[in-house]
């Protein structure tokens, strides 16, 4: 009799998830991968309310994809009422296009400009884009600071404005990352050939009366530096470093070597040191480096030391003691499209849902590319020692406005990872008698948005 009243006590009150209070279920379920939380609100009316909330759905976004990039993303988002998060969660995770938005036409205003150049460098911090630098026509290098607001209307036409800023030496082939709201910048190129290995701090500032400022100051380091370089790569990491790798060195030769960049807290003193770890990648130039969250970095491509165009991804890890480089292998076999990845010059940025994106680039007969790729870094810390699944590659469509193919362009995302800035690069050109090349430098300024059908 006992069993039967138990029996019946259970049917009666359904399944024993379903009798658990509603924020023990919230935490289960925010353990869980999308697809299964999607057939867990299948299972019953009870439990759908539940599983398809804003409330739940905003919360996993934070999980999977960080505070920063989901409130820049709401701030964005114009409509009122409720924020459709399952819905925006589900696009992301299917993404297959983004769209490009020509903002360089200037509706026939007068509006000065920044003169076309490539191998400069780009960068969205304090709502502003900054161009620095820079190399243009006939191999001379550029020395100039442009900085456009942008606001929270990223497809507007933006007004380039040109501060003086005791800026850097002009150069390119430099480096500059955003830590916090200042830039750091480091090395490059003049045009006399001179490689550079100083590091220099930038803050944009607003002012009522001067408009927008940015203010440049050569950072004091140690007497330990890297080497001097360009065509290197660099990115922020753990919120206050920035870590360096490879480029083109004395007389030519490409570096395979790491290098991380310890900031005070008030961005006043710099230390840097070496990280020597083996394996590590093997030595190139023109590749790309980019932070996936805290003490992780992705490298991809770039120009090796016999002048090949290289596809290989290796993962760096600063997190435990002096640091690691993981190589993450792959077949291109395996990838629809895969003989196009190999490449040189292009730009990787991490956008939402925790993908790298990559634009651009030329390959080894150095045709340059308008393609947009993304890869899914989300699972790579667990799978550090496995082969990368194909299908953690796709290439997307591009809509809208056609930009041209372009190498050593410059790219830099919002904070929301939606919204791509892209701006300058070299591009093939008319032959002309004088320029056997066919080569251009480029001053368009595209915008390629993530597709969300919102």
């Amino acid at each position: 009799m006992a069993e039967a009243r138990t029996s019946t006590s259970t049917t009666t009150d359904g399944s024993p998830i379903s009798n658990l209070a509603p924020d023990h279920l919230f935490s289960i379920l925010l353990l869980l991968p999308f697809d299964s939380i999607v057939c867990f609100s299948m299972t019953c009316k009870k439990l759908r309310t539940l599983a398809c909330s804003d409330a739940l759905w905003e919360s996993i976004c934070r999980r999977d994809w960080g505070p920063t990039l989901v409130d820049a993303l709401k701030s964005s988002y114009y409509r009122e009422g409720e924020f459709p998060w399952m819905k925006i969660y589900n696009h992301v995770l299917h993404l297959d296009s983004v769209a490009c938005h020509n903002l360089s036409e200037t509706g026939g205003g007068e509006m000065v400009l920044p003169s076309p150049r490539a191998s400069h460098s780009l960068n969205f911090v304090s709502d502003c884009l900054v161009l620095f630098g820079g190399g243009c026509e006939g191999g001379r290098h550029l020395d100039d600071t442009w900085v456009a607001y942008i606001g929270q209307d990223f497809r507007r036409r933006l007004r380039w404005q040109r501060v003086n800023s005791g800026s850097p030496s002009g150069r390119f082939g430099h480096t500059c990352v955003v830590i916090g709201d200042f830039l750091v910048l480091f090395g490059g190129i003049n045009d006399h050939g001179n490689r550079q290995n100083d590091t220099w701090v930038g803050q944009v500032a607003g002012h009522e009366t001067l408009g927008i400022t940015l203010l440049w100051r050569l950072l004091d380091v140690d007497s330990i530096v890297p080497p001097a370089r360009g065509a290197h790569a660099a990115c922020c990491i753990d919120d206050r470093k920035m870590v360096v790798y490879g480029g083109i060195g004395l007389y030519g030769v490409r570096l395979g070597d790491t290098w991380v960049l310890e900031l005070s807290e008030n961005f006043c003193l710099g230390r840097w040191h070496e990280v020597v770890t083996q394996p590590s990648p093997p030595a190139r130039s023109g590749h790309s480096l980019t932070c996936i969250g805290g003490s992780l970095a992705v490298l991809f491509g770039g120009r090796g030391l016999g002048y090949e165009v290289l596809n290989d991804v290796w993962l760096l890890d600063l997190s435990e003691g002096n640091g690691t480089w993981v190589e993450l292998f792959y077949e291109l076999s395996d990838i629809p499209d895969g003989v196009c990845l190999p490449r040189v010059g292009h730009s990787a940025n991490l956008v939402l849902g925790g993908r790298l994106l990559i634009h651009g680039g030329e390959d080894s007969c150095r045709n340059r590319k308008n393609d947009f790729w993304v890869l899914d870094i989300k699972a790579i810390p667990s799978i550090r020692f496995q082969p990368i699944e194909g299908k953690s590659w796709k290439r997307l469509n591009s809509k809208g406005y056609k930009p041209n193919g372009r190498s050593f362009h410059r790219t830099c995302a919002d904070h929301s990872g939606r919204y791509l800035y892209v701006y300058g690069g070299m591009m093939d050109g008319l032959i002309q008698p004088a320029e056997s090349s066919g080569l251009r430098f480029d001053g368009e300024l595209f915008l390629a948005e993530l597709m969300l059908r919102l």
